[in-house]
């Protein structure tokens, strides 16, 4: 990962410092990786500039999410801090953006991916007797699993301006484009902490639950077996905890 002015990052040294402010308190740490982060936060920032709001306002926006990103870290990850700051900072500019009454369209292949869902669940919890995975959706819908996460994420979303059109009106692409060499997995591990702190919203049991379910692809009557639950109990948990995670990705 690179700096936007394409000087690298040392992530060993990122590392250090976070755990020198996890682990011993040190302030200063946390303000040296902040500052060492800050060229990543103005390049992000520039993305959405030009459509109302002051560039110093979206980067002062921007290290506020940079900022809850370094307090969230936690140091068994196995991404660097760039990777994990990124949607961070890109969430918090959004956000900024719906409080001031604008906000996200989310694309319409996501609105109408997450319009099927719904009967798709039903579909397929009917002809397998319990409800299926991200992959079995997905794999009958014909997109990606990242895809249904995807549009289970943005599928509370306003739909008014879109934050990926450029100032002239087209499609900018990615803002993620600026910030160095493209990582192949950079888009999943984007999406996974995305979803990070709606999971940490959710307790222990009922996190350890989704990751069978969605990650190892297990059935509801495994997951019930394992946990000692009824199967109906986990669906319960289950339809329960996505629908928290839809309110804090809201």
């Amino acid at each position: 990962m690179k700096q936007a002015n394409g000087s690298p990052l040392n992530a060993a040294e990122d590392r250090e410092l976070l755990r020198r402010f996890h682990k011993e308190g040190d302030v200063r740490a946390r303000e040296h990786l902040v500052t060492r982060h800050l060229p990543l936060v103005r390049s992000l920032a520039r993305r959405y500039a030009g459509r109302g709001e002051p560039l110093e306002d979206l980067e002062q926006v921007g290290a506020i999410g940079l900022l809850k990103a370094i307090d969230r870290f936690e140091l068994d990850r196995k991404v660097s801090l760039a990777t994990y700051a990124t949607p961070n900072v890109v969430g918090e500019i959004k956000r900024h953006f719906r409080d001031k009454g604008w906000a996200i369209r989310v694309p319409r292949a996501l609105q109408e991916l997450n319009a099927r869902m719904s009967s798709t669940i039903e579909r397929l919890t009917s002809r397998l007797g319990r409800s299926p995975s991200i992959a079995e959706m997905a794999s009958d819908l014909g997109v990606t699993s990242e895809e249904m996460l995807e549009a289970l994420e943005v599928g509370s979303a306003y739909t008014t301006l879109s934050l990926s059109v450029g100032r002239g009106g087209e499609e900018d692409g990615d803002p993620l484009e600026t910030i160095g060499e493209e990582d192949t997995n950079f888009e999943r591990t984007e999406h996974r902490a995305s979803l990070e702190p709606a999971l940490h919203h959710l307790p222990s049991r009922e996190r350890e639950i989704l990751r069978m379910r969605f990650e190892e692809g297990l059935p509801q009557t495994q997951i019930a077996e394992r946990v000692g639950l009824s199967q109906m109990h986990v669906s319960r948990l289950i339809r329960k905890s996505l629908a928290v995670m839809r309110d804090e990705l809201a």
